[in-house]
C-alpha cells in the first residue's frame, strides 16, 4: 500500500515537472511572439500610410486588422505571458484570476473585431467586382469608418456580457465566427463564379468595340485576382489559427475544459498577429516596398 502511494506521488511529481517545462516553453514562445507582433504590425501601419495604390477604404480595413494585431502584441500577449508565469510560480491571491480575466476579455474583443474585419474585406472585394464603376460611390471612406467603429462598439459592449454570462458570450462569439466564415466562403465562391463567367463572355464575344478594349480588360482582371489572392492568404491564416480555439470554446460549453489546451490554442491564436505582417509583405508588393523603405529610413538614424 505504501509502495503504491509512493509510486503515485512520484508519477504526480514527474507529470507536474513535465507540465512546468511545457509552460516555460509557451512562456518563452509568447514573449517572442509579443515582440514580433508589436514590431511587425507597427511597421505595417507605417508602411500602409505610404501605399497609395490600394483604395483608401480597403486600406483602412487592413489598418484595422493591423491595429488589433498590434494590441495583441503590446497588451494581450504580455498579460498572457504573465498569466503563464504566475501559474508556474504558483502565485497566491487574486492576481492570477485578475490577469486571466484581463487578457481573456481583451482577447475575445480583439478576436471578434478581427473576424468581422476579415469578413468585411471579403464583402469589399466582392462589391468591387459586382458594382464596377459604382463601387467607389458605394464603398466610401466614411462608410468604412462607420463600419469599423460599429465593430469596436459592438464587440466591446458584448465583452461586458462575459462578466456575468460567460456561456452566452462564448455561444455568441462561436456564432459570429461561423457566420463570418460562411460570409467569406460565399464571397469567394461568388467571386470565382463571376470571374469565370466574365472570362467565358470575353471569349465568346469579340465585337470591334470589345477588341479595342481587350488589351485593358485582362490587365484589370489580373490585378483584381492578385488582390483577392493576397487577401485570401491572410484569411486562410486567420482561419487556421482561430479554428482550434473556436472548437475548444464549443467544447467548454458542453463541460470539457483543459488548461493546457487553452494555453496551446491561445498561443496559436496570437501567432496570427505575427503571421499577418509577413503575409502582407510577401503577397502585397506595394506594402513590401513601403516596408523596406521604412526600414531603410530607420537604419539611417
Amino acid at each position: 500500500m505504501a509502495n503504491s502511494t509512493g509510486e503515485e506521488n512520484f508519477t504526480s511529481k514527474v507529470d507536474q515537472a513535465s507540465l512546468s517545462i511545457l509552460e516555460l516553453l509557451f512562456l518563452a514562445l509568447n514573449i517572442f511572439l509579443s515582440i514580433t507582433a508589436s514590431l511587425g504590425n507597427a511597421l505595417i501601419l507605417i508602411a500602409l500610410r505610404k501605399v497609395n495604390s490600394i483604395y483608401p477604404p480597403t486600406r483602412l480595413f487592413f489598418r484595422c486588422l493591423a491595429v488589433t494585431d498590434l494590441c495583441v502584441g503590446l497588451i494581450v500577449q504580455p498579460l498572457f505571458a504573465t498569466f503563464i508565469l504566475l501559474r508556474i510560480t504558483e502565485a497566491n491571491g487574486n492576481v492570477l484570476p485578475l490577469v486571466h480575466e484581463s487578457y481573456n476579455g481583451l482577447t475575445w474583443i480583439l478576436t471578434a473585431v478581427s473576424i468581422l474585419t476579415s469578413a468585411a474585406i471579403s464583402v469589399d472585394r466582392l462589391l468591387a467586382l459586382l458594382l464596377g464603376l459604382r463601387y467607389r460611390l458605394t464603398v466610401t471612406l466614411r462608410r468604412v469608418r462607420v463600419a469599423i467603429i460599429c465593430f469596436w462598439l459592438v464587440t466591446t459592449s458584448a465583452g461586458t456580457i462575459r462578466i456575468w454570462r460567460k456561456h452566452i458570450f462564448l455561444m455568441a462569439l462561436s456564432g459570429l465566427f461561423i457566420f463570418s466564415l460562411l460570409t467569406v466562403i460565399f464571397c469567394y465562391t461568388r467571386i470565382h463564379l463571376k470571374l469565370r463567367h466574365q472570362q467565358t463572355r470575353l471569349q465568346n464575344h469579340v465585337s470591334p468595340q470589345e477588341q479595342a478594349n481587350r488589351a485593358q480588360i485582362p490587365l484589370n482582371i489580373a490585378r483584381y485576382k492578385k488582390s483577392v489572392s493576397s487577401i485570401l492568404w491572410v484569411q486562410l491564416a486567420l482561419a487556421a489559427c482561430y479554428v482550434p480555439w473556436s472548437i475548444l470554446a464549443l467544447l467548454f460549453l458542453v463541460g470539457i475544459n483543459n488548461e493546457m489546451a487553452w494555453i496551446t490554442t491561445e498561443t496559436l491564436l496570437y501567432l496570427n498577429s505575427s503571421l499577418n505582417p509577413v503575409l502582407y509583405c510577401w503577397k502585397i508588393r506595394e506594402v513590401r516596398r513601403a516596408a523596406k523603405a521604412t526600414i531603410k529610413q530607420l537604419n539611417c538614424f
